[in-house]
């Protein structure tokens, strides 16, 4: 963990926070990264990634496409475009509200801007993944703990979407959370509803959940 100054919160004080204080104050922690500091923990991450076991298998891994400080993992994509690995956007569902589909990203596909303003490949195009087809899913967490509690935007997108991991976790893909380490917290709450994560990558190290 890195040392946190009168700006940042600690670690020890972060789980006092109600979760929507805490998302704001580890969003904010976030977004004070300088361009610098992102660029290094996006290669770093793409280094973890690259060693995690959960991914030594995957053909077929879901990515984003980051904003609001978030960790970017696509110097990852681009290491990993070279082993074969075919890469997805979630694109949200206009028929099934608060859940994701996944469409093919690759370069020269063209990106609209969704509700939330976050480009998206158009869900009309019909080239589509189902979550069960995935082998890997990597999505932002806004914080975490080293035992898979995760704190995210709130939306639930990702839990709607993978509740079948629950009754049907060999159909699951590898669910892995990235994140800054300083995102890191002491302890989160596990609600009945959180899909459960396999692993966390940060630009710091691997944790292993399952």
């Amino acid at each position: 963990m890195s040392q946190t100054t009168d700006s940042h919160p600690s670690e020890s004080d972060l789980p006092l926070l109600s979760r929507n204080e805490l998302r704001k104050q580890l969003r904010q922690q976030r977004r004070m990264l300088s361009p610098r500091e992102q660029e290094q923990a996006s290669a770093s991450l793409a280094l973890n990634l690259i060693k995690n076991p959960d991914l030594h298998r995957a053909r077929h891994v879901a990515i984003y496409l980051p904003n609001d400080g978030e960790i970017d993992p696509l110097p990852y994509m681009a290491m990993a475009r070279r082993k074969g690995i075919h890469f997805y956007l979630p694109v949200l569902h206009p028929i099934y509200p608060g859940k994701l589909v996944f469409s093919p990203y690759y370069d020269g596909v063209e990106l609209t801007d969704n509700r939330f303003g976050i480009p998206e490949p158009a869900f009309s195009n019909g080239l589509r993944r189902p979550a069960w087809a995935l082998d890997a899913v990597l999505f932002p967490l806004v914080g975490f703990d080293e035992n898979g509690g995760r704190l995210g935007m709130g939306g639930g997108f990702y839990d709607r979407t993978f509740a079948f991991s629950h009754q049907r976790p060999r159909l699951a893909p590898k669910l892995i959370g990235l994140a800054h380490d300083i995102q890191k917290v002491k302890k989160l709450p596990v609600e009945p509803w959180d899909v459960p994560l396999h692993s966390v990558v940060t630009d710091r190290q691997l944790y292993r959940v399952k």
